[in-house]
């Protein structure tokens, strides 16, 4: 197992999609988005950074990441879209299904939680952070700057720090680091140039046949207030979920609300 990330290597295990993007290595910094996001007027090309470990990694709706050293995966890719940040709403469902079909192809059993969560068996397995910014020095930009963190080996010293049951993938945390990071760019970039091109609808599909809650009964809350309950049917092509109620079927926007499936 390499357990340090080797810039040379994961070029060399691109693809004709991963070509596209030039990679980074670090030993250690506080967060990989940030990293990207304060260099965006300086970007010209895709670009992935990755760390062997991150002191202030951050998660969606200004949640803590936590992580230790060796322990997870976590890495941030910034890539340039001639679309408008509302056009980009549903990214992270389609960055969800190019995660979920990766790690299902290595043997590990995952499903999608919306917005953006993989799962193993109902518990937290990787999440995405997608932070968008437009370029000063090209006024056709949008740049996504797409942070990512896989659990590899979790100590339970970090899941009661965590305060919740998540999951880890102790099978991947065999495999090569560089060849595992090379798998998830190639994915990657072929899901964000496609997305370029066609949008949600060429992902809407494959999201929901790796709902983890299709046709359960969930509730969304916002700040731990339920605004909705019913029956989770899958997401729209804007990537809304949708969700048959006592009063009719609603569309469900991302936001910073959350879903939770009611036992």
């Amino acid at each position: 197992m390499s357990s340090i990330f080797n810039a040379s290597q994961i070029l060399l295990l691109r693809d004709h999609y991963g070509s596209q993007v030039d990679v980074e290595v670090v030993q250690e910094t506080g967060s990989t988005n940030a990293d990207l996001l304060a260099r965006i007027d300086h970007l010209y090309s895709p670009l992935l950074r990755v760390a062997e470990s991150q002191t202030a990694g951050r998660g969606r709706a200004g949640r803590v990441w936590h992580s230790v050293p060796g322990g997870m995966l976590t890495f941030s890719l910034a890539w340039r879209f001639s679309k408008s940040a509302q056009a980009l709403s549903g990214l992270p469902l389609a960055v969800g299904v190019a995660l979920a079909e990766v790690l299902i192809s290595l043997g590990v059993p995952v499903q999608l939680k919306w917005p953006n969560d993989i799962l193993k068996e109902h518990k937290k397995l990787a999440g995405i952070l997608i932070e968008t910014a437009a370029s000063h020095a090209d006024d056709d930009a949008m740049w996504a700057v797409i942070g990512i963190g896989v659990n590899l080996r979790v100590p339970d010293a970090l899941e009661t720090e965590i305060g919740q049951a998540v999951a880890d993938a102790p099978w991947l945390a065999q495999m090569d680091r560089n060849l595992l990071l090379a798998r998830l760019l190639n994915a990657l970039a072929r899901t964000l140039s496609e997305f370029q091109q066609q949008g949600l609808a060429a992902f809407v599909m494959r999201w929901n046949a790796l709902h983890a809650y299709a046709n359960q009964c969930v509730r969304i809350l916002d700040g731990g207030v339920v605004l909705h309950e019913g029956i989770a049917l899958g997401v729209d092509e804007s990537g809304c979920l949708l969700l048959q109620t006592a009063h009719g079927q609603v569309a469900i926007v991302a936001g910073d609300v959350s879903l939770r499936p009611v036992n």
